[in-house]
């Protein structure tokens, strides 16, 4: 009996699979594209890259031996991952969320931590420190919980960082104990917006304790690859003071430089501004120094009816020299002028400074973009006002 088969059909009945077979696995395009750029990609991890081509190649074949084979992962593996993909997809091929090993620093522990370092460390016991080093802070835990056995410094910054405390760090804060700091604030900044017909607003301070100070040696220009560089060692040839009046309005700046900022030197340059600025009402803000008062003398009331009462003072609140815009021209002086300077002499000083103001009247002259509007006052005080 001849039982021989032709080679077509040995060759079907040889590679012919019996039993369940494995599902297909079908990619959208907007799959494909994705998985083949995770694939392809240097900066993820290397099991989203053996993830992405697992799931690519169980696509084109569904043998997850075969496939397991080609990219060397275990064949549950492979099973596992192609079946979370047909499942859910995308985001099938994430990681699970695990518990983890359990936490060696208890919860109670990791909070008394972030408590101690937003103490003084005078309430633990640690002398001469007023900040916490991460040391001392790592110590006092320890001290207090020697349960723990150990608690490094390392263990407490990574507590309090991620708690995003920095004992470490502050920041300055100052506050106005005026009870009438929003109505005087809204009166002023009423002034800026809304000037009286006929009147002009001028802001007037002082800018003390400007130094002269000279070099050794000259100043070496930045270059290629290097900064700047000035001589550490400087010649103090002494300081100036300077009493300047802000037009808000025009920006036109009115100043006297002199040696000292005394009652009589304010005077003096008050006399010369009612003579710049001759048959018009002035507003005049400034802060509370004592020389802005009237004093035993009454000088300022004497000096207005001098001057036909036409002078109006307004003043700031306590803590408040932001409100006086003069404060921000004496900034543009600071960083144009005084920051980088090198002068010779007072004189020098005075003269760098004198030429700047006629520079800034004839060709920089501009008020200043005031954003604060001031604050709205209660219906009470208004009602009062």
């Amino acid at each position: 009996l001849d039982v021989s088969l032709s080679p077509d059909l040995s060759h079907g009945m040889l590679t012919r699979r019996y039993g369940p077979q494995p599902p297909e696995v079908t990619l959208t395009p907007e799959q494909r594209t994705e998985l083949e750029r995770r694939a392809s990609s240097y900066s993820l991890p290397k099991r989203d890259v053996d993830r992405a081509e697992v799931v690519i190649r169980l696509s084109d074949n569904p043998s997850p031996s075969e496939v397991a084979r080609s990219t060397g992962c275990d064949v549950k593996t492979v099973r596992l991952h192609r079946d979370r993909f047909l499942a859910e997809g995308l985001p099938g091929l994430d990681d699970r969320p695990r518990s983890g090993r359990p936490p060696v620093i208890s919860l109670e522990v990791r909070y008394e931590t972030i408590k101690t370092a937003c103490a003084k460390p005078s309430e633990f016991g640690v002398q001469y420190r007023d900040i916490w080093t991460i040391e001392e802070l790592a110590r006092v835990v320890l001290d207090r919980h020697p349960e723990l056995g150990t608690f490094s410094p390392s263990t407490a910054w990574r507590i309090i960082s991620r708690a995003d405390v920095k004992p470490h760090q502050e920041e300055m804060w100052l506050h106005s104990p005026d009870p009438e700091f929003k109505a005087k604030v809204a009166a002023i900044c009423e002034i800026y917006l809304k000037v009286p017909p006929g009147s002009i607003i001028l802001c007037i301070d002082e800018k003390t304790g400007m130094q002269a100070l000279g070099r050794f040696y000259d100043v070496k220009p930045a270059t290629e690859h290097r900064p700047g560089r000035r001589d550490a060692d400087y010649i103090r040839h002494g300081t100036r003071s300077m009493i300047a009046a802000f037009n808000p309005h025009s920006g036109r700046v009115f100043a006297h430089i002199g040696a000292t900022r005394k009652a009589d030197d304010l005077m003096a340059f008050m006399e010369d501004l009612a003579r710049e600025y001759p048959g018009v009402d002035i507003y005049v803000v400034w802060d509370n120094l004592n020389i802005h008062h009237g004093g035993r003398s009454d000088r300022w009331t004497e000096f207005n009816k001098r001057h036909g009462d036409r002078f109006h003072f307004l003043y700031t609140p306590l803590h408040a020299s932001w409100v006086n815009q003069v404060e921000s021209w004496f900034a543009i002086v600071q960083r144009r002028i005084l920051r980088h300077g090198v002068f010779e002499s007072v004189e020098d000083l005075g003269a760098r400074i004198r030429g700047f103001i006629d520079y800034w009247n004839s060709m920089a002259c501009r008020p200043f973009r005031w954003k604060f509007k001031g604050y709205p006052l209660d219906c009470s005080e208004r009602a009062a006002a």
